[in-house]
């Protein structure tokens, strides 16, 4: 039977691509479903301020009359510096290739339309947005900060000529009970750079004083990066408004310069995992209560954010920042953090965990291939 794919137009097509993985995942216990709410946002031009630089379509497949993939075609004309690139993301699918084919197919032609030459993904609107299929670490939980996926997905898509783009790495790292040595010279790191970490009085505080200017930080400092676009500040005040609620100040870090100006941030959250898939993704009408007894009472955290500027990478400042969260997770019973996935060839982010024991949780992958 041929694939028949779907424009999404209308909202009970918005509906039917959001939900879509609650069927495909129902009985795999270590996918995490997305919050719906930020879902529709995501698709929703009037509160996506990257929709002000990209342009995106979502289709859905469906086989023998029966729904069976999805994915969204984006182009990001910030970031598209490196050639006329179309970008896939929210890829989904059963088992048949002939369905991948299809999805593909019909993002590749919508790109070809636009004057795209190559195909990319999974990559969102921005690296904001989760990216990269998973292809090692099946066998753990999911961070609810990215991807999940069955295996054959990254099979089929290599079967169709898809070459590997670039590869992210996610450790997890072990909070001992007493404060690595590495911390001694903090005070004189303070001395010579003029730095110092900042202790909120709270997030609102924090919020007020700083937000603006963290993001702007991190425009600067992930600019070199594969792939990444700078956040405008609609984007930034979006973001603020959606993270600030459920950040807490014992697992954030800012460092400011003599200035008072921010030149690296470290930001973690207890992990929503269990929550957000006890809740089956909706807030509503109980799902908060899940979410909010996580932000409480965990022992493990996700870090969301590590950023500092170029000019100060090789000041100490992660000792810093790495020391006021090693004492906010001691105080709140913290034991593990899995990091927030990075790229295999970052190297100086990689080195920064050398005073800790970290081990191999999960790594992904983006694909790329040239449209026919």
């Amino acid at each position: 039977m041929s694939v028949d794919i779907v424009t999404v137009k209308s909202r009970s097509q918005l509906r039917d691509f959001i939900q879509f993985p609650d069927r495909l995942y129902k009985d795999c216990e270590n996918w995490v479903p997305a919050l719906q709410g930020d879902e529709y946002d995501t698709f929703d031009p009037g509160k996506n301020g990257a929709y002000d630089f990209c342009e995106s379509e979502c289709f859905l497949a469906y086989k023998d009359g029966k729904l069976a993939g999805r994915v969204a075609a984006i182009i990001n004309h910030k970031a598209d510096d490196e050639g006329r690139i179309v970008r896939f993301g929210w890829l989904d699918f059963v088992e048949d290739k002939e369905v991948l084919k299809a999805l593909i197919d019909t993002v590749a032609e919508w790109g070809k339309a636009r004057d795209r030459v190559e195909i990319r993904g999974p990559w969102g609107f921005t690296d904001m947005d989760k990216e990269g299929l998973l292809t090692d670490g099946f066998e753990h939980l999911s961070p609810f900060t990215c991807i999940y996926n069955y295996p054959y997905y990254c099979t089929m898509l290599e079967e169709l000529g898809f070459e590997k783009d670039v590869d992210w790495t996610q450790r997890i790292l072990e909070i001992p009970p007493q404060l690595p040595s590495m911390f001694q010279y903090n005070s004189l790191i303070e001395q010579r750079f003029g730095v110092r970490a900042v202790v909120p009085e709270s997030m609102a505080q924090m919020n007020k004083r700083y937000g603006m200017e963290i993001f702007h930080l991190y425009n600067e400092a992930f600019a070199p990066l594969h792939g990444f676009s700078p956040l405008t500040d609609k984007q930034i005040k979006n973001y603020l408004k959606t993270y600030v609620p459920i950040l807490d100040k014992d697992f954030i870090s800012v460092v400011v310069n003599s200035d008072d100006k921010p030149v690296g941030f470290l930001f973690c959250v207890p992990t929503l995992s269990k929550a957000i898939k006890k809740a089956r993704g909706k807030l509503f009408p109980f799902g908060f209560i899940h979410i909010l007894k996580a932000l409480k009472k965990n022992d493990t955290l996700e870090a969301l954010l590590i950023g500092v500027l170029p000019e100060y990478q090789s000041c100490g400042v992660p000792a810093l920042m790495f020391k006021q969260l090693h004492e906010g997770c001691l105080r709140r019973g913290i034991k593990h953090i899995i990091m927030n996935p990075q790229l295999e060839d970052n190297y100086k982010v990689q080195s920064l965990f050398g005073a800790y024991e970290v081990r191999p949780y999960m790594r992904r992958r983006a694909y790329r291939k040239a449209i026919d």
